[in-house]
């Protein structure tokens, strides 16, 4: 009687470690891959973190660019940070990559077939873009998941629509709502000790993960309070 109780007590605890592992898989965004699973080129100690925006690169992987600029390599969590940086900032971004969104390889973003405003999210945009080596498998994304199958330059412009007048003074709205939460969530969970000045959030997120400013934070707080770090 005491094996059969115990055969049904690990059954439920199996079922239990099944169930909440499918959870955990099915909160993971589209975007997102393991980080073993992420090709980072950039190097140095932000080289995780879009040094635009300061996303965690391998949670929007699959929207990842990467350019050489003056140089070096710098990996962006989207075009449209690559965007940000070409035409907002006059920065001059040679040899353009696109990550892959089914093989998850860098490719040339030039010859890359996109698939533009599919069902599944975009990264720092709402219409999304994702970039794939072959138009065969472009096209079954598209079918599977809508959108228009276009190249790089159509990418390229609409992204460039996010920086309107209107967009801009949303997303301005939107970094100081996450800079309070950030203000917010740093009192309550980080230790209350002097800090250098950062020079972007990408900095300010690498320097507190490395040091342990903040333990077990991570995600959205993360980025909240590397916001707040960069504009306090």
């Amino acid at each position: 009687m005491l094996k059969r109780s115990m055969i049904v007590v690990l059954a439920v605890v199996a079922l239990v470690s099944a169930s909440s592992a499918k959870g955990d898989m099915q909160k993971m965004m589209y975007q997102s891959v393991p980080a073993e699973k992420a090709i980072i080129l950039q190097e140095g100690k932000n080289r995780h973190y879009c040094p635009t925006c300061g996303m965690t690169l391998p949670m929007f992987y699959r929207t990842n660019h990467a350019a050489t600029v003056d140089g070096k390599a710098k990996q962006y969590c989207s075009i449209h940070c690559a965007v940000e940086e070409k035409d907002l900032k006059s920065m001059d971004l040679k040899e353009i990559k696109a990550v892959d969104a089914k093989s998850l390889k860098f490719i040339d973003a030039v010859t890359a077939h996109y698939v533009i405003g599919s069902g599944k999210k975009g990264t720092m945009s709402m219409v999304s873009k994702y970039a794939f080596a072959d138009k065969i498998d472009a096209k079954a994304f598209a079918k599977e998941n809508g959108g228009t199958v276009a190249g790089f330059k159509e990418a390229w412009a609409a992204a460039k629509k996010d920086f309107s007048p209107a967009m801009i003074e949303k997303m301005k709205a939107k970094k100081a709502l996450m800079a309070q939460k950030g203000a917010k969530a740093y009192k309550m969970k980080c230790k209350q000790t002097p800090l250098p000045t950062f020079h972007s959030i990408a900095e300010a997120k690498a320097y507190i993960v490395e040091n342990n400013f903040c333990p077990e934070v991570k995600g959205k707080p993360l980025q909240a309070i590397g916001i707040y770090l960069l504009t306090k």
